[in-house]
């Protein structure tokens, strides 16, 4: 054995062997097995949900918006088996991403942010944009977000590409069930509303953090991070330019719009501080 060769297997036996600069790391899947869950809603559910924005917020805009009323009625669903992540996509590993392709970072400009109209200041999404091409300092482990859904799907490609698997995003119904488990439950974790479980405003720093932080929130298959943090792209499309989105974010209180079953949509271009996403592996 020639001694290069030689030095090449010992470095390989020993775990020693790097991988190339902006090669994907294989993400945390959990598997979901096939069969069927509770999806939707009833109006017991749905009332309590407007009731704990009431108490939250203080008003009843959300019930006199019928925010949850198109969750659809409570019903078994059939699905076929799946893995998907664990946790949302961190800047960390959507820097490899950005590194590998040239892909645009993270970012939007004022007047961009101003047309979508929304309650949040411009300045606010200064914490969250890449500069030059890299993360926020001290965010490598917090979910990647003010990303598209051409964004997430580039990464879905990108990581289909390195792995050998074939990614994509979730469908609405296979991310609830991920998040609630078979049995309908009203919230990852049961039943019955904690605040102390997820990163919401009502306990939280009213901004990201690292994911699986909260343990005690996880869903029965393990998905953390189903409530509150980011809201996360589906692949369910809801009319000409717009998809699903699900899971509330760290700037909803309450929570009812954190609930598996809330659901409502964005448009496709929009690049919201509240929005990640994570995979599911076919």
């Amino acid at each position: 054995m020639n001694r290069p060769y030689h030095a090449f297997a010992l470095f390989l036996m020993m775990g020693l062997f790097i991988r190339p600069a902006g090669a994907a790391e294989p993400p945390e899947t959990i598997a979901i097995p096939a069969g069927s869950f509770i999806a939707g809603s009833d109006r017991a559910e749905r009332e309590a949900a407007y009731r704990l924005d009431e108490s939250a917020y203080g008003h009843s805009r959300t019930r006199q918006w019928k925010w949850y009323e198109g969750e659809g009625q409570r019903r078994a669903i059939e699905l076929p088996a799946f893995a998907i992540m664990r946790s949302l996509v961190t800047n960390r590993a959507y820097w490899a991403f950005v590194r590998a392709t040239g892909h645009p970072a993270p970012d939007v400009d004022r007047e961009t942010w101003a047309g979508y109209k929304l309650i949040h200041p411009y300045g606010r999404t200064r914490r969250h944009a890449w500069i030059g091409g890299e993360p926020p300092q001290g965010r490598l482990d917090h979910p990647v977000v003010m990303v598209s859904l051409t964004d997430a799907r580039a990464y879905a490609a990108w990581l289909t590409r390195e792995t050998g698997d074939a990614w994509r995003l979730p469908t609405e119904r296979e991310w609830e069930k991920a998040a609630r488990g078979t049995d309908g439950r009203r919230f990852p974790w049961g039943e019955d509303w904690r605040p102390e479980v997820l990163n919401s405003h009502d306990k939280g720093p009213f901004d990201t953090l690292p994911v699986a932080r909260f343990p005690a929130g996880q869903s029965p298959f393990g998905m953390m991070d189903a409530a509150g943090q980011a809201f996360e792209w589906t692949a369910t499309a809801a009319g000409k330019g717009r998809h699903i989105v699900k899971g509330g974010s760290w700037d909803d209180s309450g929570c009812g719009i954190c609930r598996p079953a809330a659901r409502h949509s964005r448009p496709d271009r929009i690049k919201h501080i509240l929005i990640g996403f994570r995979l599911v592996r076919e």
